[in-house]
């Protein structure tokens, strides 16, 4: 948490660190742009863990499994059955697991490199990755709908069956502003904000235990102890919600795929 922490002042006023201090300079810099940046490796590493991890826990399969075995295929069937099965259904959701069990641990481990010392960035406290993301979920239900439906999908995704005619100018608006609009950045923006505020509070909480030490006032030095006991609870509160976060936004994926499959019978 330290690691976090800006240089504190020896007195005067604290000044708290900005979005700014969360977004190193790029590793590698290029043109106009920022480059290559700390994000970007870490989203290349997690590929490269979840791959390792589940490679290895597949490599040698037996009928009593060891403890990598176990660990891979409860994962797996996490997602597979928590998640794809009781959300989409027993019919349908066996294609779509790659794509669920992908999201929820790319995610989950971008996430986790927030509570890791020296890393402690969660790669999603960067709104880029989290548009990417929802845009490749967006076009994955709605394409789901078409091929499913026809273009009688987009009706059956904005008018509700069983409403009366009279209501519909009304309520068709409201559904194709839900759907097509508020969902995708809904589901974007809820990864990327409680990331990006987490780990800003946690960098809070660091510069401010920094800031309490360098004064001289024994009060203040005193007060110190009482934010490490803070930090310390938020930075677990950041840790669990690094999960929930993960889950959430698979869980809304497969209720949105769910939705797509059955738009005719909802």
């Amino acid at each position: 948490m330290i690691a976090l922490a800006l240089p504190a002042q020896d007195s005067g006023t604290f000044t708290p660190p900005g979005i700014d201090q969360m977004h190193l300079p790029a590793i590698l810099p290029w043109g106009a742009s920022d480059g290559f940046s700390k994000q970007m490796l870490l989203v290349i590493l997690s590929v490269v863990l979840i791959a390792t991890f589940f490679i290895l826990a597949a490599r040698k399969q037996q009928l009593v499994p060891g403890k990598l075995q176990f660990a891979g295929e409860m994962a797996y069937g996490f997602v597979r059955n928590s998640i794809a099965k009781d959300i989409i259904g027993g019919r349908d959701f066996m294609k779509f697991v790659p794509l669920l069990f992908s999201l929820f641990f790319f995610i989950l481990v971008n996430n986790i490199y927030g509570a890791i010392p020296v890393i402690q960035l969660p790669s999603f406290s960067h709104v880029g990755g989290a548009y990417v993301l929802a845009a490749v979920v967006y076009v994955t239900w709605i394409g789901i709908g078409i091929k499913k439906n026809g273009l009688k999908y987009f009706k059956l995704a904005t008018v509700p069956s069983g409403v009366p005619w009279y209501i519909l100018p009304i309520v068709v608006p409201i559904e194709i502003i839900s759907n097509f609009m508020v969902r995708p950045v809904t589901h974007s923006l809820r990864l990327f904000a409680t990331m990006m505020a987490g780990h800003l509070i946690v960098m809070i909480a660091g510069s401010g235990i920094e800031f309490l030490v360098m004064q001289e006032n024994v009060l203040l030095k005193g007060a110190s102890v009482l934010v490490l006991v803070g930090a310390v609870a938020m930075y677990m509160l950041e840790a669990l919600i690094m999960v929930l976060q993960a889950y959430v936004f698979t869980l809304l994926t497969a209720i949105y795929i769910e939705g797509a499959l059955h738009a005719d019978s909802h």
